[in-house]
């Protein structure tokens, strides 16, 4: 995981502040940035933190990969890499995104660039670090959790009871949906939408963003 070896790849979209998709190795990747973390999209900065990335990626734009992992939702984790330079840690030294230090170790190499990055954005209080007591990413998206499986124990119906579908949701709702029942990205997010607690598993990431793999 700490090789340094990467691949060329052109990007095809980005999606929130740490995402993308990449036409890699002949096929369309979703792209999870190693080692940092921005900002969920209902955070201050976050959707400041998706343009920057867009602004950084526009569409068509070659790129390298040094590949890190694969998560737990099937994406590739990775360091990418524009006109050799690290476009994660660009967006943690401009304080539009955090270094995520539970996956740091995904970046031997560069550890000490990011922490000395995130050091110096967060004293020059930037974008993120400019809140008087900003909220870390993963802490605002385990209370999303946690005010979701409370929301959902106490006012939602099991799976097997779930509402009548409607004109616009599948018929998978009455059992189990997957990203792979959805020609569009608009389908799966109106599932999520109408499911609070996301019980199809369609928001992996916790995002707000169902299947985000069909944009």
């Amino acid at each position: 995981m700490g090789t340094l070896t990467a691949t060329t790849a052109t990007v095809i979209s980005t999606g929130d502040g740490d995402t993308l998709r990449l036409q890699l190795k002949g096929s369309a990747t979703t792209i999870r940035l190693a080692c940092i973390d921005a900002p969920e999209s209902n955070q201050a900065v976050g959707s400041d933190a998706s343009a920057r990335l867009a602004q950084l990626l526009p569409e068509g734009s070659p790129v390298t990969v040094r590949e890190v992992d694969t998560d737990r939702y099937g994406r590739t984790v990775a360091e990418v890499y524009k006109a050799g330079q690290s476009v994660g840690l660009q967006l943690v030294t401009e304080g539009y995104a955090v270094v995520y230090d539970r996956y740091l170790h995904g970046c031997t190499e560069t550890r000490d660039d990011y922490l000395q990055a995130e050091a110096r954005a967060m004293a020059a209080q930037l974008n993120f670090w400019s809140q008087d007591n900003p909220v870390m990413p993963w802490d605002c998206r385990q209370g999303d959790r946690d005010t979701s499986t409370e929301t959902t124990s106490e006012l939602a119906p099991p799976l097997e009871t779930a509402p009548e579908p409607t004109s616009h949701l599948p018929a998978c709702v009455n059992s189990d949906c997957d990203c792979g029942d959805f020609s569009t990205q608009e389908q799966a997010q109106a599932v999520l939408n109408a499911f609070p607690g996301d019980p199809h598993r369609l928001d992996g990431d916790d995002d707000g963003l169902a299947c985000e793999s069909l944009r």
